[in-house]
C-alpha cells in the first residue's frame, strides 16, 4: 500500500499547531464580516481569533 503524501503545507499547519474548522453561517452575515473586515484592513481569521479571546476571557473572569 502506497505511504500517504504529507503536503509542506500541512506539515507546517501541525507544527504552528493550526487547525481548520468549518461552522455554517447565514450567507449575508458572512458577507457582512468580510466587507467590515477589508474596510478595517484586518483578516478574517485575525478578527475571530481576537473575538473569540476576548469572550473567552470575558467568562473566566
Amino acid at each position: 500500500m502506497e505511504e500517504k503524501k504529507i503536503r509542506s503545507q500541512d506539515k507546517w499547519n501541525t507544527k504552528a499547531g493550526l487547525i481548520s474548522k468549518s461552522y455554517k453561517l447565514k450567507r449575508e452575515l458572512t458577507e457582512q464580516f468580510a466587507e467590515a473586515c477589508e474596510k478595517a484592513g484586518v483578516s478574517q481569521a485575525g478578527q475571530i481569533t481576537k473575538m473569540m479571546k476576548e469572550f473567552i476571557d470575558e467568562l473566566n473572569k
